[in-house]
């Protein structure tokens, strides 16, 4: 099966909550994006584990090129 990648070019805002988990999708294969759904299975990928510090917006990376993973840090500009 063909895997296409699901990236975008803009980040994600999501409303998290104070110490909630949450798991990033590094491969770009999920059909949940921003987070994994275990599409990276056989990929050599892994999610990527945030926490939230506080409850409040932030902006996970949709292109998949961030330096600050899993949150965007401009790198789809």
């Amino acid at each position: 099966m063909d895997k296409a990648k699901r990236v975008s070019d803009t980040p994600y805002p999501v409303a998290v909550e104070e110490a909630k988990t949450y798991f990033w999708c590094a491969c770009g294969l999920s059909n949940n994006q921003p987070f994994c759904d275990g599409s990276h299975k056989d990929t050599g990928f892994s999610p990527v584990r945030y926490e939230a510090d506080k409850t409040g917006k932030v902006f996970f990376c949709g292109c998949k090129a961030t330096g600050q993973a899993p949150l965007c840090d401009g790198s789809h500009k």
